[in-house]
């Protein structure tokens, strides 16, 4: 018995010290290490946000250099033509125009009501993981299979007419549903489950819970990823070069199922015009596509900051 009490004893009166750590080799060694890999780390994510700004600014410079001269009220108002002293973007403005509310009309509903019956009321079980990772799938499926798919239904199947806005707006409508969905979800999942436990403890129904707390809540997460799909849909070219909307069009649409074309579409058609004077018209173009997506990103932050809740 007195052999342990000795011991501890002795190890109660053993002098602490405290680590020192820069006294070890290896230890000075990680630290260096350490702080080379974060330095690396920076200079690196510097260097790329300085290349994409310098790419931006280039493409910004060159588009205002070649096509400023080409903006004016006449080209704003005007339609196409084979002459570029006449030409104009009005009737393809329009065109994205129709197409765009066709595509919201149908995408904006349907993506928000799947990312509520997959979040609040489906079951979890295999087949609702096999919708989720199609849905997941189909938001990285690139655009021409979209105008693949959108030939042989709503042309080859359906008879819709060729070259319409309403054409146009199925198919873009079946490439930005997928992105609604996904966006609706994380927005959804963002609102904390102490709203959903208080509305149910006030005796609301499941019903209730979504469409009278959940989903305000989470509108405006939703509202931004819809701006952000829109936004993509209206620079696509290549799923409505598939169901014909190539063709040229000298007269603004004015119903849904009338030829008509979109900007990406007239800018690919005049960028191989041969004639010089379609260069400037190209640009000018350019600049009015940009400024429609960067107004529609610009409103997607506004509403970001405006009405997003911060938990």
């Amino acid at each position: 018995m007195t052999e342990p009490a000795s011991a501890i004893a002795i190890a109660t009166n053993m002098e602490r010290k405290p680590t020192d750590w820069s006294a070890s080799s290896k230890m000075r060694q990680r630290l260096a290490s350490r702080n080379r890999t974060e330095k690396m780390f920076q200079f690196t994510g510097l260097a790329a946000v300085v290349l994409a700004v310098f790419f931006l600014a280039f493409l910004l410079w060159s588009m205002l250099a070649d096509g400023v001269h080409g903006l004016s009220w006449q080209f704003l108002t005007g339609t196409d033509s084979s002459d570029p002293e006449t030409v104009g973007i009005w009737g393809a403005l329009k065109g994205s125009l129709l197409t765009m509310a066709v595509t919201l009309g149908l995408s904006f509903p349907i993506g928000v009501l799947t990312a509520l019956y997959l979040e609040e009321f489906a079951p979890r079980n295999m087949w609702t993981d096999i919708v989720e990772v199609s849905i997941n799938n189909l938001a990285a499926v690139p655009s021409i299979i979209f105008g693949l798919l959108g030939l042989a239904v709503f042309l080859n199947f359906m008879h819709l007419p060729r070259s319409a806005p309403v054409v146009g707006g199925l198919t873009l409508a079946l490439m930005t549903m997928p992105v609604i969905v996904i966006a609706g979800r994380n927005a959804i999942k963002s609102v904390p489950p102490s709203i959903r436990d208080a509305a149910r403890g006030i005796g609301a129904s499941p019903v209730q819970v979504v469409f009278h707390h959940v989903l305000p809540l989470a509108l405006p997460g939703i509202m931004t990823g819809t701006i952000i799909g829109m936004a993509r849909a209206l620079g696509e070219t290549a799923p409505l070069l598939m169901i014909g909307m190539r063709a040229f069009i000298p007269t603004p649409p004015s119903s849904f199922t009338e030829p008509a074309t979109v900007l990406p579409v007239q800018i690919f058609l005049w960028s191989d015009e041969i004639s010089q004077g379609f260069v400037e018209k190209t640009s000018a173009a350019i600049i009015v596509l940009l400024a429609v997506l960067m107004t529609m990103n610009s409103i997607a932050i506004i509403l970001r900051n405006r009405f997003e809740q911060k938990w």
